[in-house]
């Protein structure tokens, strides 16, 4: 097995095994990528073996810790269709050693969860198990499975009558400015938080991906009231940003635009993933927030972290 550090120049090469991968998503095409690439040292691998490249590990290095990659939710080995559970085993083993030579002390996993696998891709887990890594962090997140969705709680019921009877709309938008100030001032109200992209930045990889990253939102009279930001990758309908103004909220804005969502845009793909309701590794439960998925009709997968000590 070969290791590669990625350079710049190999951007095609990359992007195309990324757009093959059984386990990849947009995310992890290096327009995504490095749009954050001066607040990350990036140190991703390429994997070969007899001049075929059978996996990427997307990665970043701070201090003496690698990170499989701190500016993505998610992110580990992403795998070709042909790529076997040996194969796997060995990338690891190749990766640890090729860590412990740089003089890396520890290795900080993000496993891909199932639901963006285009075929089984779980090889990893096992690898990690057997080098002994450690669950660090599970991260609750709320999923459905668009052909088997659930009915919607009586609350969300409610919620429905509401929008429809105040006449709310839903349509998609191309202009995210209707929708950041909205995002911002909420987040900024509940948490004392910004959203991790700021308008330009996700302006920016809008338009660079204008299929994946889709913003839609439920108006009143013509003003959006609430919304939410998508992004689409080939299995998943994933929710990253949702947000509602007060005169959303009495309406039951986001109750009509869920339910368009659900079962009429993205009704084709195998699931929609609300993202989590937790923070500090997953020991802080958003109750409230699991209750409102939870009445879409969503329920639990997670979003889980290793910890590998380098020897």
């Amino acid at each position: 097995m070969q290791l590669v550090r990625y350079q710049p120049e190999y951007k095609s090469c990359w992007d195309t095994f990324v757009a093959q991968s059984r386990n990849a998503t947009f995310l992890f095409f290096r327009d995504y990528m490095d749009y954050h690439a001066d607040r990350f040292h990036d140190h991703s691998l390429m994997f070969y073996k007899k001049d075929r490249l059978l996996g990427l590990l997307p990665g970043n290095v701070e201090g003496d810790v690698y990170y499989s990659h701190q500016g993505l939710t998610y992110g580990g080995f992403l795998l070709s269709f042909i790529t076997t559970a040996e194969q796997v085993i060995e990338m690891l083993d190749r990766t640890t050693t090729y860590l412990k030579d740089q003089g890396i002390k520890s290795m900080i996993y993000k496993s891909i969860p199932w639901f963006y696998h285009k075929t089984p891709a779980e090889e990893d887990l096992y690898a990690l198990y057997l080098k002994k890594a450690r669950l660090v962090s599970r991260s609750l997140s709320s999923t459905i499975r668009c052909d088997r969705a659930l009915p919607f709680a009586h609350s969300r019921k409610d919620g429905l009558r509401k929008a429809r009877r105040a006449g709310i709309a839903c349509r998609e938008s191309k202009d995210l400015s209707l929708f950041w100030p909205m995002l911002e001032q909420n987040l900024w109200a509940r948490h004392r938080l910004k959203p991790v992209h700021n308008l330009e930045e996700i302006s920016r990889l809008h338009k660079a991906f204008p299929e994946n990253i889709r913003l839609f939102l439920a108006t009143e009279a013509g003003e959006a009231v609430a919304g939410c930001l998508v992004y689409e990758t080939e299995t998943t309908a994933h929710i990253q940003y949702i947000s509602s103004n007060q005169r959303g909220k009495a309406q039951g804005a986001l109750d009509l635009l869920f339910e368009h969502l659900i079962f009429d845009c993205f009704k084709h793909k195998d699931y929609l993933d609300f993202g989590i309701s937790t923070d500090d590794d997953g020991f802080k439960l958003d109750r409230g927030l699991l209750f409102q998925k939870e009445g879409f009709g969503a329920r639990a997968s997670v979003y889980d972290i290793y910890a590998l000590h380098i020897e």
